[in-house]
């Protein structure tokens, strides 16, 4: 750390998967910073991580506040986001909030704007944004190596069953939010343009209890997008399929294709009369070690330098709205466009 530059202190909200992946990074690997406490209301859980990490465990970040935190991460369930970081935020506080970034257009746009008065750094979670080979697609792209892109497909296919919670789309947005928000920021990020209408198609395959109660919920979907100059986008996603995590783009050019992410957690292949072998990437939390670890090193840069985020609240709020258009063409059966939403708020 340079000269006397003091540690930003960090606190976490939220000790779930995401949340201790971000703890640990700070607790460990990002320099200049001091982690001083985990926040989740099961305080058994947080105890338990917290003792882990040698830090404090709190049902509330408020005491941390007081103890003169500098920012907070964000990985609460989502229907939590806006009061934390907008109480954040107003608090003095720079916020990292995970995806998705809220459950609707109206608490989006209440946390960007809370960002813009108060003059603090606001980030949202999409670490594919710092991953090498997503990022080598992105210069490429910027290079012009395949020209102008047609289509852009993104897909992520989970192995695990939903938690009960996400069951009900009115709390949880669904596997567009959950699921496929990173792919839809990877489409925005890609294309560079507005996307102006949606069509989804999904259902429930996977999940049999959830069906009587939940008839709504889907574990897969497709959906394509059409973008404002007629580039076209393809999202797909899956929950449970069990086989391992899956995360693939790819881009068709009018001059060739960009294609990043697969299964394959490395490319060593068997091949013998009982069948093909290979090793397979388990969970997101191995695939994108390295991205959570990058996208919190820019988060304090972007503190420390007064830089805005690579994914800030504009980022967040265009993916919300491509979620709750692709929700209603699946509830309506039905092209949505994306001035339906905005419309509404």
């Amino acid at each position: 750390m340079k000269g006397n530059m003091k540690k930003l202190k960090i606190v976490i909200i939220g000790a779930g998967r995401a949340g201790m992946i971000h703890a640990r990074n700070f607790a460990s690997y990002v320099p200049g910073v001091e982690l001083m406490g985990l926040v989740d209301p099961n305080m058994d859980a947080c105890q338990t991580s917290a003792g882990e990490l040698g830090v404090s465990a709190a049902e509330s970040p408020d005491e941390f506040y007081d103890q003169g935190a500098d920012a907070v991460v964000i990985a609460s369930p989502t229907r939590f986001h806006r009061d934390i970081a907008v109480k954040a935020m107003k608090s003095g506080l720079h916020v990292l909030c995970e995806k998705p970034m809220a459950m609707t257009v109206a608490e989006c746009r209440d946390m960007a704007e809370t960002a813009s008065s108060t003059g603090k750094v606001f980030q949202v979670g999409f670490m594919r944004r710092f991953d090498a080979g997503f990022q080598e697609v992105a210069r490429r792209l910027q290079a012009g190596e395949i020209g102008d892109p047609i289509s852009i497909r993104s897909l992520t296919y989970g192995p695990s069953i939903p938690q009960p919670w996400m069951y009900d789309i009115s709390a949880s947005n669904g596997p567009l939010a959950e699921v496929n928000s990173h792919d839809i920021d990877t489409l925005f990020w890609y294309a560079g343009k507005e996307v102006e209408e949606v069509f989804a198609v999904a259902g429930n395959y996977r999940c049999p209890d959830a069906r009587e109660k939940y008839p709504d919920f889907y574990d897969n979907v497709t959906m394509t997008v059409r973008f404002c100059d007629g580039t076209q986008g393809i999202v797909q996603g899956a929950q449970g399929v069990r086989y391992g995590y899956d995360s693939r783009c790819e881009v068709l050019g009018v001059n060739g294709l960009l294609t990043v992410g697969g299964l394959a957690a490395d490319t060593v292949r068997g091949y013998t009369p009982e069948g093909f072998s290979g090793n397979t990437v388990g969970s997101w939390r191995n695939l994108f070690t390295e991205a959570y670890l990058a996208e919190d090193i820019d988060f304090i840069d972007c503190i420390r330098n007064n830089r805005a985020p690579q994914a800030g609240a504009q980022a967040g709020l265009q993916a919300l709205e491509v979620v709750l258009a692709g929700n209603r063409s699946i509830r309506e059966r039905r092209p949505v466009s994306l001035s339906e939403i905005r419309e509404e708020v």
